[in-house]
This record gives structure tokens, sequence and C-alpha cells, in this order.
């Protein structure tokens, strides 16, 4: 039995049956289907945290559904209409049964667990996990219908596993469909890209991660809701991760701290580093970081920093202290240098208090009089 989701809870893809923002996309695997054209492979693009692994399971469950109808089949003694969309019930047999892992012509492959107890997932999807799709894709529908495979995500697997999913598109099973997730297709080897159908789905526009958090967090505050659309860059799973971190209270201490540029003051720098000790509050800040720094040298090269928005009141005047003090060039080595500086904290476990100040001093060095290039 598929697990009741708690309230608030943000349902898994496969028991997910809301989407939004991505009706084109949708358009487009419909206008496929209903003219005989359905592609043996797709490949969907784009963002963490933007539905591209919610679509995936929505295409998937909707060929299932068709049972064993063709796409684009018609029927001369007077065919039903072609189907305009490709939501479900969540109350549908076929859709409980997808969302409890028990339809038999579907598999989903993601990353495994590295501990017995399943509480953190591999790195990569290895060879192990996609080793039996080409024989899965190839048997006979176990009911009749299609046999699809979902792979969340793709860009995540090694180079055996990459060879081993490019053998099937290169021999596509009849009545079989792969789905191909991405968060960054260029990953990909070349070959499996040209043997896909690519969906390229867009960042979500402000007002469906303001709707979204409505939905899933409805206790937010709305000031938390207005900085957290912003922050998350079109992403309701960055924005949903932000707020059950308390990323925007770390983003206003972050942007107080950094208003004493050139000088960070000690006593602020040192309760700040204190707290990414806890959860994943170094990941959620240093993430919080290097997107602002981001923000400002792309609005600064365009010489939009006057009407930047503000997330926190003083981010402006903050954002042109910085720019004056170095080049957007500088900064730029300072946001490369701070990524560093957390892959391998992360990679070889360093000391998390220690390496924040280090990426907080390194903004204090460029902000410094003198440091301009």
């Amino acid at each position: 039995m598929a697990k009741e989701p708690e309230p608030n809870e943000v349902p898994e893809p496969r028991d997910n049956p809301y989407l939004i923002g991505h009706e084109a996309a949708e358009k487009d695997y419909l206008a496929a289907w209903n003219g005989g054209r359905l592609a043996h492979a797709w490949l969907i693009c784009g963002p963490r945290g933007i539905g591209k692994a919610t679509l995936a399971h929505r295409m998937a469950r909707f060929a299932l559904k068709q049972g064993g109808k063709d796409e684009g089949a018609n029927d001369m003694f007077g065919a039903p209409p072609p189907p305009t969309s490709l939501q479900m019930s969540a109350e549908d047999p076929l859709f409980r049964r997808i969302a409890a892992g028990g339809h038999g012509d579907l598999r989903v492959v993601e990353r495994g667990w590295s501990d017995n107890k399943q509480t953190k997932r591999k790195t990569v999807i290895g060879v192990d996990e996609v080793r039996e799709i080409g024989g899965f894709m190839s048997m006979t529908p176990a009911e009749g219908g299609w046999r699809a495979v979902i792979i969340d995500a793709a860009d995540e697997m090694n180079p055996n596993a990459a060879n081993a999913v490019l053998k099937v598109l290169e021999e596509p099973p009849r009545r079989a469909l792969l789905f191909l997730v991405a968060h960054n297709p260029d990953r990909l080897l070349p070959t499996i890209r040209s043997r896909c159908r690519r969906l390229d789905l867009r960042p979500l526009k402000s007002a469906q991660v303001t709707l979204l958090l409505g939905r899933y967090r409805p206790d937010i505050k709305s000031g938390d809701v207005s900085a957290l659309t912003v922050l998350a860059d079109g992403s309701v799973g960055r924005a949903i991760e932000l707020a059950d971190e308390g990323g925007v209270t770390l983003f206003r201490e972050l942007m107080t701290l950094l208003a004493d540029a050139p000088r960070l003051n000690i006593s602020r720098l040192h309760a700040l580093s204190d707290k990414v000790l806890r959860g994943d509050a170094f990941r959620t800040l240093t993430g919080l970081l290097t997107w602002w720094l981001a923000r400002i040298v792309t609005e600064g090269a365009r010489g939009g920093l006057d009407s930047l928005a503000e997330i926190v009141p003083g981010e402006r005047d903050l954002a042109r202290k910085l720019m004056a003090a170095a080049s957007p060039a500088a900064w730029a080595e300072v946001w490369d240098r701070i990524g560093h500086i957390a892959r391998r904290t992360d990679a070889v476990n360093l000391d998390k208090k220690r390496s924040l100040m280090l990426m907080l001093m390194a903004v204090e060095n460029a902000a410094l009089p003198g440091k301009a290039a």
C-alpha cells in the first residue's frame, strides 16, 4: 500500500497527481501520441526541483493507462476523441498501484542506498542499477500494453551505467518507453542525447512557486514566501528545502554580516559560522552565498543594480558597495573559490565552521580598499 502523505508533505513524483508550469511539454507529448509519432526515449531537462520527475511519471502513467491501444490509433466506427490531458486522479486504481510500486510494467531507476539503514544515497547511479533495463523493456508487457522505465536522474549515471543505457537506445524494444530525467543534460553522452526526444522545462514563474508553497507549506509567513520565491530561482523544490532549513533567516543573517564589509564583525562571523554545524545548514548557507554572489555579479555586469529587487532591506546598497570594491571578474574568482571550498569540505569531511569562515574572509578580502581589479 502507498503511504498516505503527512500534512504539508510534498508527494514523491510517483504519487503526485499535481503539476503546473509545464503544459507545453505535456502538449508536445500528447501531440506525438495522437499523431502516431511517439518517440521511444524522452529526455526531460531543466533545473532541479521544478517537476521533471513528476512529469516523467505522468507521461509513463498515461501510456500505461492506454493499455493495448497504439498511439494515434483510430477506429473507423467512431473513435473516441483523442486524449487532451495527462491528468489522472490519485484515486484511479492504476495511479494507486504505481504509487505503491506495484505495476509490473514500470521500473524507476534512482541512485542506490549507500548504507543498510537507507539514510543516504550513493553519489552516482551505477551499472548495477541499470543492468536489467534492457531485459525488462524487451519482455512482453505484463498487462498487454506498454513497458516504461524512468531514470531519475540520468546525468547521475557513471560511465558504465551510461554505456548500458546507450545499448538499449541503439536497439529500442517495441512498445517500450524510456524517460530520462536530467538536471544537466550536457553531462550525458552525446550519443544518448541524440537518440532521445528532448523536452526542455523552464523554471517555474514566481506566481507558480508562490502557489505551490501555499499548497505544501501553508504556515509560512507572507514575507518569507516572497523571499523564498526569489531565492528559489523558479524551483519549488529549492524553495521548500530553504523553508525547512530556515533559509530566509540564514540569508538575513548573511546580509547583516556582509553589510559590515570590508571589515566583518567577528562576533557575528562566529555566531553565523556556529550555525553550520546543524543539519544541512552548511550546504544551505554556502548555496545562498554563492547564489547571491552570482546574482550581483550578473546584475552588476549588466549595470542593473539600481533595479535589483531586494529580498531583504539594504541588500541593494550592499550589492553596490561590493561591486564598487572589486570588478565582476574579481567577484567571479571569489565565487569560484567559495564553490571549491564547499565541494572539498563535503568530499573529505573538513571542518564546516572553518570552511565557512574561509569563504566569508574571501569576501572580506575582495572588499578591502585597494583590492579592486
